[in-house]
């Protein structure tokens, strides 16, 4: 299995549009520090087909800074098979409307974010003039066979919904993705706001983990001037501190242990801050955008 790192950054982005806090300013003075929304991309093989993991608001620049998941010259034959979707936020599904001049897209999701899109956003309804799109039902308890000899499960971590489905019943509005290739597997979750039993489960013998690592510490949303909550009620295991993940991320057995969804607010969004040493120590990374890993 080949996976593709397309973005790293939590709602967004780095810089973010509306900000000018030091991750941001940061971002603006040094291109190195930017990133896109967090995604990925896999595929069976290094020759595709790949299904993105999360249509963000970047997707298609995303599909242009990666030649893997561009067309080939003299069509429009993508080697794009599908979109997977870990939950119903915007910074996650927005970009599915960028894709609109596909001759068909393939969503997996879980039922309470499908519902979400097409209550709340009315994806199937607008898409509809515009490309065939198809729905396929992403479960805890079978994984669904994809193209190219993958297979992808969903793993429960949270019941937060979008602010736009506030409304919608109870469901899995966030899952993990364990995704298994014939000689490897990935487990990725870029939104956390517990770590249960069964995602624990899943990481025990995963070979790649890529983890939520929206906040540094508990207290960053409030200490940075810019929201009230902490980051655990925010819905988001912080790295660091007594609910931190680091610590138990480094005990995994993991070839590849890797945080992403980074907050414009995150000391990690600099390059040479110390924290970067700090995991480094305990053999854990921030993902790179344009990283590839073959497991």
């Amino acid at each position: 299995m080949r996976v593709r790192i397309l973005g790293t950054a939590a709602g967004g982005g780095v810089p973010q549009w509306n900000c000018g806090c030091a991750g941001c300013a940061g971002a603006r003075r040094h291109p190195g520090w930017r990133r896109t929304h967090a995604s990925i991309a896999v595929s069976g093989s290094s020759a595709g087909p790949w299904y993105v993991v999360n249509a963000t608001p970047d997707l298609t620049d995303q599909i242009e800074a990666c030649p893997d998941l561009q067309p080939e010259p003299g069509g429009r034959r993508t080697p794009l098979a599908g979109v997977i979707l870990t939950d119903a936020e915007l910074d996650h599904t927005l970009g599915l409307f960028r894709l609109r001049e596909a001759s068909a897209v393939r969503v997996l999701s879980t039922d309470a974010v499908w519902r979400g899109l097409s209550n709340g956003l009315r994806l199937a309804e607008v898409l509809a003039p515009y490309t065939d799109l198809s729905w396929q039902d992403l479960r805890a308890d079978e994984s669904v066979p994809l193209d190219g000899g993958l297979r992808v499960r969903a793993v429960p971590v949270s019941a937060k919904r979008p602010r736009y489905a506030a409304d919608e019943p109870a469901g899995e509005w966030s899952v993990a993705l364990r995704i298994d290739g014939e000689r490897g597997s990935l487990v990725y979750a870029p939104c956390m706001a517990d770590w249960s039993a069964e995602l624990d489960k899943e990481l025990a013998d995963a070979d790649c983990a890529i983890l939520d690592g929206t906040f540094w510490d508990d207290q960053e949303p409030s200490a940075a001037g810019l929201s009230r909550p902490t980051a655990t009620r925010m819905g988001h295991l912080p790295i660091s501190g007594p609910a931190g993940t680091a610590e138990r991320f480094a005990r995994l057995p993991a070839r590849h242990r890797l945080y992403t969804h980074l907050n414009n607010t995150n000391p990690l969004i600099d390059p040479d801050a110390p924290q970067h040493a700090l995991l480094a120590a305990q053999g854990i990374a921030v993902a790179a955008e344009g990283m590839t890993l073959d497991l």
